[in-house]
């Protein structure tokens, strides 16, 4: 599970966070949904220790982000860019390599990676070298790589961004199977499609605070309208910063 309580943050002159709460839960697919600037990336960010917050704290299964570091993030994986793997490594190099960097000895981590190649159903690739992958390909060897260590908790900074459409129906279909094994997922977005497909909860933002919670049908019964596009529309006041 992870806890967010009462984050801000300013960067410049900006308030990215402005005392933001909420908890995502395991076994479920919690998004986070807002325009441009609203604050998601920067959540995110400092969930995951990257970013220290100006005030409150974060949460991993109980161990304090700030406190424990070390500890939390082994219990986090990051979905990073597919489009940024280290391309003259073989999927099972890279997967290893980051196995071992989340705490694994050489041994378990050969162990680690072959075990997650397999449940992705990536053998037939994981030896050949990344250069060239296609972007389903890409995409597993980087989702491989933040569930390799087994980590209870799932983060991912809109991932189907630049993936084409069977790509984007590829990660769809392994992030409910991540939920289904009792995953808590975390992932930002601005793309009411993809929220609505996969979400059970839904957390909007606005300027660093959380305007309304709830599943997307919850949402639409909440403002009375029947799509999440124009419930979302209705709780932040404007359609800027929208995507189709």
């Amino acid at each position: 599970m992870i806890k967010v309580s009462n984050l801000s943050k300013r960067i410049g002159d900006v308030q990215a966070l402005n005392d933001l709460s909420f908890e995502a839960l395991d076994g479920q697919i919690t998004g986070l949904l807002g325009p441009n600037g609203a604050g998601k990336t920067t959540c995110l960010r400092t969930v995951f220790g990257l970013l220290k917050p100006d005030n409150g704290h974060a949460e991993i299964d109980g161990i304090d982000v700030a406190q424990n570091p070390v500890a939390a993030k082994q219990q986090l994986g990051l979905f990073p860019d597919p489009f940024g793997l280290y391309e003259r490594l073989t999927p099972r190099e890279y997967i290893s390599y980051f196995a071992e960097l989340n705490g694994l000895s050489r041994k378990d981590a050969k162990n680690a990676a072959a075990s997650v190649l397999g449940k992705l159903h990536m053998n037939d690739i994981a030896d050949r070298k990344c250069k060239g992958f296609s972007q389903g390909q890409r995409m597993k060897t980087a989702l491989a790589q933040a569930i390799v260590h087994e980590p209870t908790n799932i983060i991912l900074d809109e991932p189907t961004r630049g993936l084409d459409v069977m790509s984007t129906r590829v990660l769809r279909d392994l992030l409910k199977d991540l939920k289904d094994a009792g995953h808590c997922v975390l992932f930002s977005s601005h793309v009411m499609q993809e929220v609505a497909a996969l979400c059970d909860q839904v957390i909007v933002m606005a300027e660093g605070k959380v305007v309304a919670v709830g599943s997307p049908e919850q949402l639409c019964q909440q403002t009375g309208k029947t799509s999440l596009e124009d419930a979302f529309i209705e709780l932040i006041g404007t359609d800027e910063g929208i995507a189709a």
